[in-house]
């Protein structure tokens, strides 16, 4: 009786978890340090680029980390984008009524709730 041939079985491969990254570009809208008026809308917006093997979709969000939430929710959708592209992300504040420098950082998590990427922000100085 001759020995069947064995065959040599391949490991199982595993496909690695794609990685989230958010790298910040520019501020398109409201640079830092700009004067606005009490209560006045605040239509800000940033550059950024998905440097992640991850696509973003609707389970991203932007979640405030510091500072003042200016009139806006908290927590914010993160722009769907596909990975290794630019995109923007806005977000409409009002800014307070009383005098004074104020920021709002933000930062992108993931669907399990990690935070990623470079943080965002807007910075004004309201003035009477």
């Amino acid at each position: 009786m001759t020995p069947s041939p064995t065959r040599a079985r391949a490991a199982p491969t595993t496909i690695p978890a794609c990685q989230d990254n958010l790298t910040y570009i520019e501020d398109l809208t409201i640079p830092d340090g700009s004067a606005v008026s009490p209560g006045s809308l605040l239509d800000k917006s940033w550059k950024v680029e998905n440097s992640g093997s991850c696509s973003w979709d609707e389970r991203y969000e932007l979640r405030l980390v510091a500072g003042s939430e200016m009139g806006t929710p908290a927590v914010q959708d993160l722009f769907p984008a596909r990975s290794h592209t630019q995109t923007i992300l806005r977000i409409q504040f009002t800014a307070p009524a009383e005098a004074g420098v104020y920021r709002s950082a933000w930062q992108a998590y993931d669907p399990q709730d990690q935070p990623f990427g470079d943080p965002i922000f807007i910075e004004i100085i309201v003035s009477p």
